[in-house]
């Protein structure tokens, strides 16, 4: 495997600087390591999953873990529509990302995580 970055790479390490200017609490993990994936996929959470960056042949996927719960005005959301629970953006080669509305996205998952956390609940007196 050849150790030069392409398109996806670049693609999710932009992701990843967002979700962590958007969140300064987010923790990362890496997950579901596979002989198909061995690097596996990378998981933001605060409060519960936020969301994950999944690499594809032809996109880079972030899903939102509760992401049918959020409003998206800047209608980022553009695969995994028809899930009862889970939304996702799917980026390809060359897609500009709207950092602003997609920071907010990310805030907005926060603050649904913490406010239906046991933690967040009980620092609410």
């Amino acid at each position: 495997m050849s150790d030069s970055k392409d398109w996806r790479d670049e693609m999710l390490s932009r992701i990843r600087a967002i979700v962590t200017k958007a969140d300064l609490e987010a923790i990362e993990e890496i997950k579901w390591r596979k002989p198909s994936n061995p690097a596996g996929v990378p998981v933001w959470s605060h409060g519960g999953i936020i969301c994950t960056g999944e690499t594809y042949k032809n996109c880079v996927k972030m899903t939102f873990a509760n992401g049918a719960l959020l409003e998206d005005p800047s209608g980022l959301f553009n695969a995994s529509l028809e899930g009862n629970l889970r939304r996702a953006i799917d980026f390809h080669e060359g897609d500009r990302i709207d950092e602003k509305a997609l920071k907010e996205l990310v805030r907005a998952a926060v603050k649904l995580n913490t406010a239906k956390s046991p933690a967040a609940r009980k620092g609410k007196k």
